[in-house]
């Protein structure tokens, strides 16, 4: 029974001290201001260093116990509990404000007296020199964060970029920058107009892309209206060829000429298929009407005058005359005989 009320216990204390670490774990240094000029104010009115606190996951955490300090003589392992309380400051308890829910951050104003407020500690910080910042837990033994904080100039702050990061994950905040008691990284709505204006104070761009815009228009329609009257131009040129009389010809002759070589086709598929018919009547067919078609066309060409030859006998005297002269009958010229021979005697 005392074995298993031992193991039970041991189990008990380290489910518990597993759960502490996960809580611990939880609790970050999230910023801090060393040189204090003109940022945040205490609720004295008075600019004091500080140091942000968040609680980096979604449960709720309570802060109060905990210790800061600034002194490295702490990490001295062999230094006793009592002893290193004494070089840090605890947060204390009474304060709803130290109860960081999921996200919450909590500040922390250094070189004041506890008695000034809750979030008061007397935590030592020289701002001319770097200075180390660390976060105990409970028991003052147990180191959960740290940061090695550079001189920074007035109002500046030296904030965590990553919650999980190393010291290169943190950087130096410009004034206009300083985020305490928010998140570091936070997102600004922002009009495109507005960034514009902020971009360019002066309007310089806007007149450079009105300009831009301008020419580029009349670029496009100096194209389109080019483009516009070539097309015009050769739907013109185009008509004109159309209506222009010697094509007329041309497309007779193409389509006597389709019409003779369908006909050719038809016959000769004819003829092929009365096997013995003669040939030649069939090239005596195409011959005719080969010239049937070249008839056609020579009549119907623009600008040719067909002169056939016709004698009309216009210049034939005799036929042209015969109306002045009587008819003529033709008659036979007997010529005498000439004796001969017993004759003469």
């Amino acid at each position: 029974m005392n074995k298993f009320g031992l193991l039970l216990g041991v189990m008990l204390l380290t489910c518990t001290s597993t759960m502490r670490a996960q809580i611990d774990a939880s609790i970050k240094l999230n910023e801090v201001m060393t040189n204090n000029d003109a940022s945040l104010q205490d609720e004295y009115g008075q600019h004091k260093a500080w140091i942000e606190i968040e609680n980096i996951s979604h449960s709720t955490y309570n802060i109060r116990g905990m210790y800061i300090t600034t002194d490295r003589d702490v990490l001295d392992k062999s230094m006793s509990v009592p002893e290193r309380i004494k070089r840090m400051s605890i947060i204390p308890n009474g304060d709803t404000r130290t109860n960081l829910s999921g996200r919450q951050h909590l500040v922390l104003f250094c070189n004041s007296l506890p008695h000034l407020g809750s979030l008061h500690l007397s935590v030592n910080i020289d701002p001319t020199k770097p200075v180390w910042v660390a976060l105990y837990n409970g028991n003052a033994t147990q180191l959960i964060d740290s940061v090695t904080v550079p001189v920074l100039a007035a109002n500046q702050s030296f904030a965590r970029v990553a919650n999980n990061g190393t010291a290169k994950d943190w950087e130096k905040k410009s004034a206009d920058r300083v985020t305490p008691g928010i998140a570091n990284v936070t997102t600004v709505s922002e009009s495109k107009v507005e960034k514009f204006k902020r971009e360019d104070p002066y309007g310089v761009a806007m007149a450079i892309m009105a300009m831009g815009i301008v020419f580029l228009c009349l670029a496009l329609l100096w194209i389109f209206f080019t483009l516009f009257g070539m097309f015009m131009r050769h739907q013109e040129t185009a008509k004109k060829v159309i209506n222009q009389q010697p094509i007329k010809p041309i497309t007779k002759t193409v389509e006597k000429t389709i019409e003779v070589g369908h006909k050719t086709g038809v016959i000769l598929q004819e003829g092929l298929k009365t096997k013995g018919i003669d040939k030649e009547v069939y090239l005596a067919v195409i011959g005719m009407a080969l010239q049937q078609y070249q008839d056609d066309v020579h009549d119907v060409e623009s600008g040719i005058i067909t002169i056939q030859s016709k004698n009309t006998e216009w210049d034939d005297e005799y036929s042209q005359m015969t109306h002045f002269h009587d008819p003529v009958v033709p008659t036979t010229h007997v010529a005498p005989k000439i004796p001969t021979g017993p004759e003469l005697k």
